[in-house]
């Protein structure tokens, strides 16, 4: 038992990195992709693309687990993930190359959200803090391995293989779930037959999400603003479809986001924390990266190796934390001392410059990471616990729903201020020194600003209390 426990867990984290690994590691392959396949104007929906389905059907995938179980929901996510990574990297032109990495993100969705949901169902309460942190870290490491492993194949290889990696890896993961993960039915209708799938609620939803973040990438693009017409349009639509969307859920009989949680203190809070501390977590692993190898004209590989004290710090936060939660039954702590890290680290980067010491910018980093990482691992115990078992696929997948949509927000927001700085800059002091300013700019204003929403979300949290064992009647709303 304890073997095949060990196999699911390592098919677990390796699904969720997979998942994780696809959002970062095309970026640095990016420039050779143009090259060979052409389609420079469509470069940055390449990245769009993966990021807008695995974003619109993480909700769904988390719903559907609940209501038909997680086994069939996981085995297709993953074959279909396959599907896409395998003819993502046949692509012979710029269109085939978007829509094999759609197909991509539409597997990718039921990856993350079911590999945390997972670990309440296979493991006992006593180890699942430390699980939950092994995932976080697991998390942490995706983000910065992407970027470092997107360079070396493209450097030494060919970039084709950025997706080719995936096809073995993900076939033992099929092998894995077939064999050793047992299939628990989900919850049924009210009337004992098996709950029919909210069809209009995933249509409106789906095309809500789909257009916000069409908006939130236009905006992220040179020479857009929040009132052009590229951006304007599609978040505005986003917003109708938004409202249209929370009246047919107020009707669905099984809807797929139900919104009663949110009339859960802890659940709503933990999903304000999660879409905050995004803005922290994307302003290391995105500009970081940017400021080596603009500022110090390094390579793709090399400055996803400078920002590794980002990385091991964020590991080590989530694997600490977890076992904490493990060892004392609460979360609470844990949070709300990780914005101050978070407010530190990122503040402390204000000072960055082109001549900043390794060791000063190493200590920076560590703090940005040992503040991260009690967010990926303590806020989905917190968010499980908050919720009856029936509902914690629609909890892990909603967590992971606004931790991505907090980071296009925040990518968006800061890539016009990052183009501005360099703009003002280059012209009296060079690009090097622009770049650092920049950088200089945008890490500590999204840091501090997420890290203080997250800090006020986190301290309105009731006695955060982790939930160690399973009730044996479910109430709508456990309290947590």
């Amino acid at each position: 038992m304890k073997s095949s426990n060990g196999l699911l867990l390592l098919a677990v984290l390796g699904g969720m990195f997979l998942a994780m690994l696809d959002q970062t590691i095309v970026g640095t392959a990016l420039p050779r992709i143009t090259a060979e396949l052409g389609g420079s104007g469509l470069y940055t929906w390449v990245v769009t693309a993966y990021l807008l389905t695995s974003t619109v059907t993480v909700p769904l995938y988390g719903r559907l687990s609940d209501v038909h179980g997680r086994k069939p929901l996981l085995l297709i996510g993953v074959v279909v993930f396959l599907a896409g990574s395998a003819l993502s990297g046949a692509a012979q032109d710029m269109g085939q190359l978007i829509a094999f990495r759609g197909l991509q993100g539409l597997g990718a969705g039921a990856l993350l959200p079911l590999s945390l949901a997972l670990v309440i169902d296979l493991f006992p309460p006593e180890r699942s803090g430390r699980v939950q942190g092994a995932l976080g870290g697991v998390m942490g490491l995706s983000y910065i391995a992407g970027p470092f492993l997107g360079g070396l194949f493209t450097d030494h290889a060919s970039w084709r293989w950025a997706f080719y990696v995936n096809v073995p890896i993900g076939v033992v993961l099929v092998a894995i779930i077939w064999l050793r993960l047992p299939y628990r039915r989900g919850e049924e209708g009210g009337d004992g037959r098996a709950a029919r799938p909210d069809y209009l609620g995933i249509a409106v939803f789906s095309a809500a999400v789909s257009a916000l973040l069409v908006g939130l990438t236009e905006k992220g693009l040179d020479g857009h603003t929040w009132t052009s017409g590229p951006v304007l349009g599609p978040i505005a639509a986003a917003l109708v479809l938004l409202a249209v969307f929370v009246a047919v859920e107020r009707r669905a009989g099984q809807p797929i986001v139900p919104l009663h949680l949110f009339a859960n203190r802890t659940y709503t809070l933990v999903n304000v924390a999660s879409f905050f501390t995004a803005f922290c977590m994307y302003a290391g692993v995105v500009f970081l990266p940017r400021y080596f190898q603009e500022a110090h004209s390094l390579s793709a590989t090399s400055s996803g190796l400078h920002i590794y004290p980002l990385m091991l710090a964020m590991v080590a936060g989530s694997v600490i934390t977890g076992a904490l939660i493990s060892r004392t039954g609460r979360y609470k702590p844990w949070l709300v001392a990780a914005p101050f890290l978070l407010v530190a680290g990122t503040l402390l980067c204000a000072g960055l410059a082109v001549g900043t010491s390794t060791l000063a910018l190493t200590l920076w980093m560590a703090l940005i990471g040992l503040g991260m990482g009690p967010m990926l691992s303590g806020l989905t115990v917190a968010i499980q616990s908050s919720v009856p078992p029936r509902y914690v696929g629609t909890a892990s997948a909603n967590l992971t729903f606004f931790r991505q949509i907090g980071g296009s927000v925040a990518l968006a927001t800061a890539g016009t201020a990052y183009g501005a700085v360099v703009s003002r800059e280059a012209p009296l002091h060079g690009l090097p020194a622009a770049h650092a300013a920049a950088t200089a700019t945008v890490i500590p204003w999204l840091g501090v600003v997420g890290a203080v929403v997250a800090l006020v979300a986190l301290a309105l949290l009731p006695s955060g209390r982790a939930l160690l064992r399973r009730p044996a009647a479910e109430p709508d709303l456990i309290a947590a």
